[in-house]
């Protein structure tokens, strides 16, 4: 009980977070329906058996069992996570990654901050969401224009810090919006 009330509490202060960011990046509608998926049973449970407070749950199932079959609901449920964004090449005749619509790369941009703070708490700095994505760039199956997005955005906070890498972000969102 102690384990999923700790679980409940994070992923709660985590969405919160996010959604707090996706209104500094103009797309608070999508913030609100952010991981909402975590709250169903079959991300909810194994979750807060593996809580530990530190790192993704998903981690554990996975270095126990080869796979998260929480990760795998919540990916293809999460228009945010560049893993959804695969489809089949008839040219090649694999499973490819795709470009995610900007949108959908700003939620990720501000998940992997919200993250970054909620996991390293008074440790977090501009600099740890961008340590983090160059960590396991080398073995990351991810288009490269999102990518290299990402990355741009994860150097400017950085550099440049939050107020200035969510205004950009904002006339980034704006702009592809129009440009649909």
């Amino acid at each position: 009980m102690v384990k999923a009330l700790g679980h409940f509490i994070t992923i709660t202060k985590h969405r919160h977070l996010v959604i707090k960011h996706c209104r500094k990046a103009g797309i608070f509608w999508q913030g609100l329906r952010h991981d909402l998926s975590k709250y169903s049973l079959t991300e909810f449970k194994p979750g807060a058996k593996y809580y530990t407070g530190k790192h993704s749950p998903n981690e554990d199932e996975r270095a126990l069992f080869g796979y998260s079959l929480a990760w795998i609901h919540h990916k293809g449920r999460n228009k945010h996570h560049f893993e959804y964004w695969t489809d089949y090449n008839p040219q090649s005749k694999l499973v490819e990654p795709v470009e995610m619509p900007v949108r959908y790369v700003a939620e990720m941009f501000c998940d992997r901050v919200a993250a970054g703070k909620i996991y390293n708490g008074n440790k977090y700095t501009d600099q740890t969401p961008l340590e983090y994505f160059l960590k396991a760039k080398h073995r990351r199956v991810i288009h490269p224009k999102t990518s290299d997005l990402l990355e741009e955005l994860l150097t400017m906070l950085s550099n440049e810090g939050e107020e200035k890498t969510f205004k950009y972000l904002k006339a980034l969102v704006k702009e592809s919006k129009s440009s649909r």
